[in-house]
């Protein structure tokens, strides 16, 4: 899975990615990886207790929608989803509206989206996250769960009403709430010493017990194409290749790259193929990753991957793969 320290070359993932997200402009910096390099600079927490894009199994051990970021501390554990937003932000019953305004020379058109509400939505995964807990045998109590939902954008306004609601940070709220995860040295040692039922705080048994499950919780898989896109989902399948994720973390894909080649392996009645490198889970040493199995395939094999927020798979040439990253 992705912790904070290796997350930073990723991308700006969110259920709509590839959309557009709602009153988000593309020129606009205020992505998840900008946000988690701001957590990092302001809380001080190790990146073993900071967790990008956890995907939560619901009740029914089906469906598994992601958290942007989990936060474990000794107070608890803090469920936050990430918005991009920018515009007018108001809630109507089950629905929220995001009035934004575009202008030009000559008018201003007013824009305005519907969306499922993100408090329902990150209080659901945030209970779906504690059932998960309870069913790895690791008890932790309801309220030192804290679902939060943060606007990155200056530009985002939230309405009188949403802004008394303490799951929603603002953008001008974000660095305080962030520096209220510092902990000082004489908070360490009171924990240290006081037992957890007392302080109220999680012990360090708790602590480890959840990070171990936080650790075995999956995100997303990832194909990075020959043209630097990225595309986020779950590997579904490679015809001629047989792998184990439980013990692959990477696919390197690589062929004859001009197309002279390919004409004259065409000639010479040859297909032209791909290589597909597999590299060991977590084995890295002083020379890179370790090497587990080499196969070469025909280039119009595809590989069926079904993208976030698709209904069906897709399937894409292996010979536009550059690489892909599986998760647990």
């Amino acid at each position: 899975m992705l912790h904070i320290g290796n997350l930073f070359t990723q991308f700006p993932l969110s259920p709509r990615a590839p959309g557009r997200a709602p009153g988000h402009r593309p020129e606009h910096s205020h992505t998840l990886p900008d946000f988690l390099q701001h957590v990092r600079k302001l809380t001080g927490l190790r990146k073993e207790d900071v967790y990008c894009n956890l995907r939560i199994p619901d009740k029914f051990q089906a469906a598994k929608d992601d958290i942007n970021v989990v936060i474990l501390t000794g107070q608890g554990i803090f469920c936050i989803d990430v918005k991009p937003w920018r515009g007018k932000v108001s809630a109507h019953n089950q629905k929220w509206h995001v009035q934004v305004k575009e202008e030009d020379q000559n008018c201003t058109n007013t824009c305005i989206e519907q969306i499922e509400d993100p408090i329902e939505a990150i209080m659901t995964k945030t209970a779906d996250l504690c059932s998960n807990l309870k069913r790895n045998g690791v008890s932790v109590h309801q309220d030192r769960f804290f679902p939060r939902v943060i606007f990155l954008s200056p530009d985002c306004e939230l309405d009188e009403e949403l802004e008394k609601r303490r799951e929603l940070v603002s953008h001008g709220q974000i660095d305080n709430f962030l520096r209220s995860f510092r902990e000082g040295y004489m908070a360490w040692i009171s924990d240290a010493l006081t037992p957890s039922w007392l302080s109220g705080h999680l012990s360090y048994s708790q602590m480890q017990s959840v990070r171990e499950v936080l650790r075995s919780l999956g995100t997303w898989d990832v194909v990075r194409l020959n043209s630097g896109e990225l595309l986020k989902g779950d590997y579904q399948s490679c015809q001629y290749v047989a792998l184990n994720r439980q013990e692959t973390d990477t696919l390197e894909f690589s062929r004859l790259m001009t197309l002279s080649a390919d004409s004259l392996w065409a000639l010479l009645g040859h297909a032209p193929q791909v290589t597909i490198k597999m590299y060991k889970r977590g084995s890295h040493g002083w020379l890179g990753k370790s090497l587990s199995a080499t196969t070469t395939i025909p280039s119009n094999t595809c590989v069926i991957f079904r993208i976030s927020g698709e209904e069906t798979d897709a399937k894409i040439p292996a010979n536009t793969i550059r690489s892909i990253t599986l998760s647990i």
